[in-house]
């Protein structure tokens, strides 16, 4: 026999105190547990190695109230389900100890709607057990996650200018374009997204481009507004430079470098 050491106060115990006394009832342990009356049945079933489908209900029966004696004894509270079971099965029991007469003989089967049912739970029980033994996340094992921002922050610098020299460049060039507005011209809608895409393919043509030859002075006072605004997003977002080398000098348009 195995010598059991507990832990008292502090204290090892090796042996039980011979003026302790425990209630014979406490002493008594089901390891077996159920989750409802359907799988006490199952236990049962499988523990005697019986078809399901030809049930014997009478050892059956015997065994399930041996069952619910012993957990009454250990003062179980008891689901109301487990005695509604018991009833049933004891329903059974006395229709299969009826006489039955020739007419009555096509009659169902008492037993047919609980195989029935001991069937079914069977079914699901199998399909939890398989998804139990399946790995499972924050069980079994843990994916590792890290967000990384893979996009770099981006920095949009100032051009090297002022202002107000821009606007001085832009109002020379509108001055300009006054020339040609007793012209009756007829043009298309003018847009500004197909001009930046104009003026990157002329700035990757080579050096830096002169301000005012950017400009098509025979589009009129609507053109260049156009072409403005179109190297004025071109500097937003940082695709082109504006550049000049020192004060009141001429302006330059310059690929980003």
């Amino acid at each position: 026999m195995t010598d059991i050491t507990a832990i008292y106060n502090g204290k090892k115990i090796s042996q039980i105190p011979e003026d302790l006394f425990i209630p014979p009832e406490y002493l008594r342990i089901i390891l077996e547990e159920f989750e409802g009356p359907m799988d006490l049945l199952l236990y049962l079933i499988k523990k005697q190695n019986i078809d399901i489908t030809d049930l014997p209900i009478f050892p059956i029966t015997e065994q399930y109230m041996r069952y619910i004696s012993i957990m009454e004894e250990m003062h179980f509270e008891l689901a109301s389900d487990y005695l509604v079971m018991a009833s049933t099965l004891t329903e059974i029991k006395s229709k299969l100890l009826l006489p039955t007469e020739a007419e009555d003989e096509e009659e169902d089967d008492p037993r047919a709607n609980l195989i029935k049912r001991l069937l079914e739970y069977q079914k699901y029980k199998n399909a939890s057990e398989k998804l139990e033994t399946l790995p499972r996340n924050f069980r079994d094992f843990y994916v590792v996650s890290n967000a990384v921002d893979s996009k770099e922050s981006k920095i949009i610098e100032t051009p090297d200018i002022k202002i107000d020299q821009l606007k001085v460049a832009f109002l020379e060039v509108l001055k300009r374009a006054e020339i040609f507005s007793t012209h009756n011209i007829q043009s298309e809608t003018l847009s500004v997204r197909e001009r930046m895409s104009l003026i990157l393919s002329v700035l990757k043509k080579g050096d830096n481009v002169q301000f005012e030859k950017l400009f098509n002075l025979e589009e009129g006072r609507l053109g260049v507004i156009v072409t403005f605004l179109a190297i004025l997003e071109l500097v937003k977002e940082s695709l082109i430079d504006i550049i000049q080398n020192e004060s009141m000098s001429r302006v330059y348009i310059g690929l980003k470098s």
